[in-house]
């Protein structure tokens, strides 16, 4: 072996070398970040701002209050059985003097507007035009007095979820129906090209209007559950294309002749080399999800109160334009979270496409 041999870079994988392209892209790093950031925002809401504990010590044991943020069951039940009401830092001093409590960030409820010395000292919450920004409420509040900034807050998981749990099915069953369809041909591939078809046809928001009519009580899983359900046909078609190209490719022949069965051909030596161009795809539907959510709200169709949204806030400025606060925070949070997923999914697609980088050469 020469020493010119022995100078030359080890060879990387697809997705190392993607990566190394993909981190090279300013603006993809930088909305990489922010959703990064949207994602610790989304999980630790509850110690961002609440008006429950993080933790507290009560009657001798350690409780986190905060956790009935993420659901109602999660709230101990002990302080339902002391008549709490929602009320914690009175009631702790008055029915355990020797309580104490870690309190979020800020002292302000997504779901409801503070009342007068709930907190020792402090006034209540101003609503409606009284409630521009100010120190107590920094990003001002509703019409009946609630806080936008925990709203905003809260909503960030909102937000996330849309985006993520519809964009999993969708991508699950894209995968499924593209793979078989690529995979398979024949009477396979032109049933679910004629399906893809026909869910093509169906408007996602008629469909969820659609739902909302029906279901007595609808919630932000049906409307995930909606988007997911009719946004996979982009990608069903873009996996059948991959598919198509690769299942004749020599490895997969050599999978073949040595005993591997469809399934294993499919998952183990196919899909792995026909993900990449099918992530940029999701990635552009989670940004579609979020505005698809957030235009439901607006129009009043959204997640039911006491749910805290982006659009729900929107949708409150309705009743009183003057309170601009109203518009220009969840505004702003969707545009930088829609263009935030635009970004990385530009940069995905320039990294991990050959013929795009060859024509900006």
């Amino acid at each position: 072996m020469t020493q010119r041999d022995d100078m030359r870079p080890a060879p990387t994988g697809f997705w190392a070398d993607a990566w190394s392209r993909f981190r090279r892209k300013p603006l993809a790093m930088a909305a990489l970040l922010f959703l990064v950031g949207l994602m610790l925002v989304a999980i630790l809401a509850p110690l961002i701002a609440g008006t429950r504990p993080v933790l507290c010590r009560y009657k001798g044991r350690i409780y986190a209050p905060c956790l009935a943020y993420f659901s109602r069951s999660l709230e101990p039940s002990i302080f339902a059985k002391d008549r709490f009401r929602g009320t914690y830092p009175t009631n702790l001093r008055e029915k355990d003097p020797d309580s104490w409590a870690i309190w979020p960030l800020v002292f302000q409820d997504p779901y409801r507007a503070v009342r007068a010395d709930e907190w020792p000292g402090r006034p209540e919450n101003p609503a409606r035009d009284e409630g521009r920004p100010s120190r107590l409420n920094l990003f001002g509040t509703d019409q009946a007095g609630v806080d936008v900034f925990a709203k905003m807050v809260h909503g960030t998981t909102i937000a996330l979820l849309v985006g993520f749990v519809s964009m999993g099915i969708a991508g699950t069953i894209g995968l499924i129906v593209g793979a078989l369809g690529g995979y398979f041909g024949g009477w396979v591939d032109m049933l679910t090209s004629r399906i893809t078809e026909i869910v093509m046809c169906i408007p996602t928001l008629v469909l969820i209007l659609a739902m909302i009519s029906l279901l007595e009580k609808p919630t932000i899983w049906h409307t995930m559950a909606i988007i997911g359900m009719t946004g996979w046909t982009g990608i069903a078609r873009l996996t059948r294309g991959e598919f198509l190209r690769l299942k004749n490719s020599e490895f997969v022949m050599a999978a073949r002749a040595a005993g591997a069965g469809p399934v294993r051909i499919m998952l183990r030596h196919i899909l792995p080399n026909a993900l990449a161009p099918v992530l940029v795809p999701i990635t552009f539907g989670i940004a579609s999800a979020i505005l698809t959510e957030s235009s439901l709200s607006f129009l009043g169709f959204g997640p039911p109160p006491p749910t805290a949204s982006w659009g729900s806030i929107l949708n409150d400025a309705r009743g009183n334009l003057s309170m601009w606060w109203l518009v220009v925070f969840p505004g702003v949070a969707i545009f930088l979270t829609v263009l935030s997923y635009n970004l990385i999914g530009e940069g995905l697609q320039e990294a991990t496409d050959p013929r795009l980088r060859e024509a900006r050469k």
